[in-house]
Parts: structure tokens; sequence; C-alpha cells
């Protein structure tokens, strides 16, 4: 059983320890960093560097298997499990890079799968407790995960170029050992919570803050990497930058410390203001009455129905009257918008329908990401620690943009979220056509 934490600050905790971990879920996106030195140091070809970053694709992508352990067991379990892969995939990497030990091929394809799998792990475990602590804000909440998500890649190239001094097997553990420890120290943080029923008044000025605070870690980032590829900075400089980067990712936690200090005595509807205890008490009590509802006035179904227990061939057309007249209540699937159980949304179009969707627009997508460096040096740009910045800003605010503009308008003007999904994927074909005819545009398409 999953033990739940009641208050009003507990989310927004959860939600700043969720951003340090959406960070470093965002390890596969570091493939284009120490690509090239697996290709030299251990002399493979382009066709066995591909196959890696195939590899590379598919731990990442592959989390069915995280989002059923997130339905059976806490986060903290998942985050543990996340931890686990991406200490020995990374590891098995970085012994083959530093020449400790002479690994064959196929074993270092299988540990960078099971290494960046660590990012299903860690991105599920931290979307879905958070969205089901703010479930009237599911949108936002993706919105501003994903979008620091994709930022990841932009902080691990400043970490890449600063504290690691463009050292791809530095990098390898870095990974091995620092994203266990980040996992590892907020896990106790990433908590299912009792959640608001309805709205809160001050919510909507906390989720306006958090954005902002990662619209500007992002324009950070893209400054400070053209900054340090246009000039030669000190190495104190470099590591001011690198502190303030480390400030602005803590932005997120002056939310709760504000709630702390300035504590205020607004009311909240729903269950939020009641202890865990009391708040699951009145769930079986609701449920009890449910179950215990008189029927409705007595009619010729309800005579039929009668003698239900001792014959059980009821004819069906009594049964439908039954179930018309009220006097018999049948389970009711689920509709659009509300939640499914995976075996319900297996049997649906809609599911498979985004699932295509889903699986052509990201794919694609990733597979530019995993051939930027080859793109860039045909098009005469060798800088791959800048594309991958630039590329990491962009995609963050796409998907910072498509949480709020689609929560938004799903509100006002109940407009679906895939409207907004066609009209990405037509932006999507249009750059992958400036790509494929070499115009003098690469910088706009990236």
């Amino acid at each position: 059983m999953v033990t739940v934490k009641a208050g009003s600050r507990p989310p927004w905790v959860g939600l700043g320890a969720a951003v340090w971990v959406q960070i470093a879920s965002g390890n596969a996106y570091t493939f284009p960093l120490y690509s090239h030195s697996l290709k030299s140091v251990l002399g493979f070809n382009q066709h066995q560097l591909t196959m890696l970053g195939v590899a590379n694709d598919i731990g990442e992508n592959v989390g069915l298997l995280p989002g059923v352990v997130c339905n059976k067991f806490p986060p903290w379990v998942v985050l543990s499990i996340g931890a686990f892969a991406c200490f020995i995939g990374y590891g098995v990497l970085w012994l083959s890079l530093s020449r400790t030990l002479q690994l064959p091929y196929w074993l270092l394809w299988f540990a960078l799968c099971v290494a960046t799998n660590s990012s299903a792990w860690l991105s599920t475990s931290v979307l879905v407790t958070n969205m089901r602590n703010f479930p009237l804000s599911r949108g936002t909440v993706a919105g501003i995960l994903k979008g620091y998500g994709g930022l990841s890649a932009a902080v691990y190239t400043e970490i890449y170029t600063t504290a690691l001094h463009k050292s791809s097997s530095k990098l390898l553990m870095f990974l091995a050992l620092g994203v266990p420890v980040i996992c590892l120290t907020m896990m106790y943080f990433i908590r299912a919570c009792t959640p608001a029923s309805g709205e809160d008044s001050a919510q909507h000025g906390h989720f306006l803050f958090t954005q902002a605070a990662s619209v500007v870690l992002g324009s950070y980032l893209l400054t400070t990497t053209i900054v340090n590829d246009l000039f030669s900075l000190d190495a104190p400089i470099s590591y001011a930058f690198l502190v303030a980067m480390v400030l602005l990712l803590m932005a997120p936690l002056a939310i709760p410390i504000k709630m702390t200090l300035n504590p205020t005595n607004h009311s909240k509807s729903g269950i939020l203001n009641q202890p865990v205890g009391a708040s699951e008490t009145a769930f079986r009590e609701e449920e009890k009455a449910e179950r215990t509802e008189p029927l409705l006035t007595p009619s010729s179904s309800t005579a039929s129905l009668g003698s239900f227990h001792k014959n059980d061939s009821v004819s069906e057309i009594d049964m439908l009257l039954a179930e018309g007249e009220g006097a018999v209540k049948k389970k009711r699937k689920p509709r659009r918008g509300e939640d499914f159980k995976f075996t319900e949304a297996l049997v649906k179009v809609d599911f498979w329908l985004l699932f295509l969707v889903y699986f052509v627009g990201v794919g694609s997508g990733v597979t530019v990401l995993n051939n930027l460096a080859q793109i860039g040096i045909a098009q005469g740009v060798h800088n791959t620690t800048m594309l991958l910045s630039l590329f990491s800003f962009c995609n963050f605010l796409g998907r910072l943009g498509g949480g709020i503009v689609s929560e938004h308008f799903l509100r006002s003007k109940t407009i679906p979220r895939t409207i907004w999904m066609t009209c990405t994927q037509v932006i999507m074909l249009i750059t992958y056509l400036l790509f494929a005819s070499a115009l003098d545009a690469f910088w706009v398409c990236v």
C-alpha cells in the first residue's frame, strides 16, 4: 500500500525534486557528446556507431515495464530501479572507454540499452506521481517536467564543457555515479500526496513562477553556451556560470519555502485539508453508501428481479429494463478524458492512433538528434556542443509551450490536444524537407 502524504506543501516539494530527477533522466541526450570517442578510441565504424544509436533509442523509449511497475509500487521503487540501471549501464561503458576492460561489441550495445532505459524509469516515476498530485493541472505539470527534460541536454553540455573539460570518459563516469546519487537524494521527496479536489487560488501563480524559472534557465544555458563558444573564459568565470545554473535549477523549491515562511489560511475545497486517514475513511463511507443506496421506486422490472438470486435465468429483456430504470447498476466503462486501465486502453482505436503518431513523430526527431553531429559536419558546422545546446533549448520551448498552450485552449475553447500534435507534425515535416534540400537554413532547422 502506497503511503499518501497530506498537506499543501508536499506536492510542491515533490515537483521541485522532480525537476532534478527529470534533468537526470535526460542522460540519453548525451550520446552525441561521447559517440565520437566510441568511434575513435574503440575503433568502431559508422555502421556500428549507428547501431549503438539504435540501442540508445530503444532503451530511452521502451517504457511499458516502468509504467506497470509505477502503478503497483511507490515512486521510490521505480527511482531505485532507474538509478541501478544507470549505474550498471554507464559503468560498463566507462570501463570500456577508459580501456580498463576489453568488452565485446554486443555487451556494449546491451549496456547502452540498459543505461538509457533508466530515462524511462526516472521520467515515468516523476511524471505519474506529480500528475496525480495535481489532477486538475495535468497538462501544465506535464509541460513543465517535460520541458525540464528537454533542457537536460543543455545542462549536461554545460557540465561536460566546464566541469569535465570535454572528456567523454569523465562524462560516462559522471552519468554512472552522479545520476544515481541525485535519484537516491530526491526519492524521499517524490511521493504520492493527497490532491485537492478544487482550484487553489495561489496554484496558478505558483505554476507561472515555475514556468518563468524554466524559461530563464533555458535562456541562461543558451546564452552561456554561446559566450563560451565565442570567448575563452577563465576557469573561475566558467565555474561561476555552473553555480548559477545550479541555483536556477533550485528555483522551484522557492514555492514550498515561501509557503513555510509565509503560511496563509486560505481554504481549499476537497480533501486537501483533511488528514490522510480521514480522507480514506470518507472515501470508504461514500463507497459504502453508494453500495447501500436505495433503489428506485419498485417497478415491474424490480419485481421480475426479485427472484434473481434464487433463479439466475433472468431474461435479457428484463435485465435491460432494470438497468434502464435504475434497479440494477451496471459498471460503466471509462469514456474519453477519463482514466483507463492498460487493458482497457489496448482495445481502443484512439490509443493505437496516438501510439502510431507518437511513434512516427518522436522517432523521427530522435533520429535527427542521434545524427545531429553528422548533419552539422555535412553542413560545415563542427561544434557539437553548440548544436546540442540549441537543439535542447528549442526542444524545451516546444515541450513547455505544448503543455501550456494545450492546457489553455482545452480549458477555454475545448480544443483537444491532438490538434496541437498535428500542428507540430506539420512543422517537423517542413523542417525535414529543408534538411533534405540542403538550403542555407541549417540553424533555423535545428
